[in-house]
């Protein structure tokens, strides 16, 4: 074990043996600093880290899929709904409560 690896290893001993909350403010103290935060962002292996997020992509059904689709119907064999457009102002009033 080299001299750097001996003293990293004695301050990683000391850190995890710290209780929580200290814990936390060793943590918060470093995401204060500008050039340790970095550090650590470099270390991570993320190049950019908000531009790795990729944005959730929704992808929307056209009108012929959606009438391709088991929606169109689905329900019309129900006998307990009577005039659908009642049965739906029905739901969306009790989602509001």
């Amino acid at each position: 074990m080299t001299r750097t690896q001996a003293t990293a290893e004695i301050f990683w001993t000391a850190f995890r043996v710290l209780p929580p909350r200290e814990k936390l403010a060793v943590l918060k103290r470093i995401l204060k600093d500008k050039e340790l935060r970095q550090t650590v962002i470099d270390l991570s292996g993320v190049k950019n880290p908000r531009k790795d997020r990729a944005p959730a992509r929704r992808k929307y059904m056209t009108a012929r899929e959606l009438l391709n689709s088991d929606l169109i119907g689905m329900w019309k064999d129900r006998t307990d709904i009577g005039d659908s457009a009642v049965f739906a102002r029905q739901l969306r009033e009790q989602a509001q409560r």
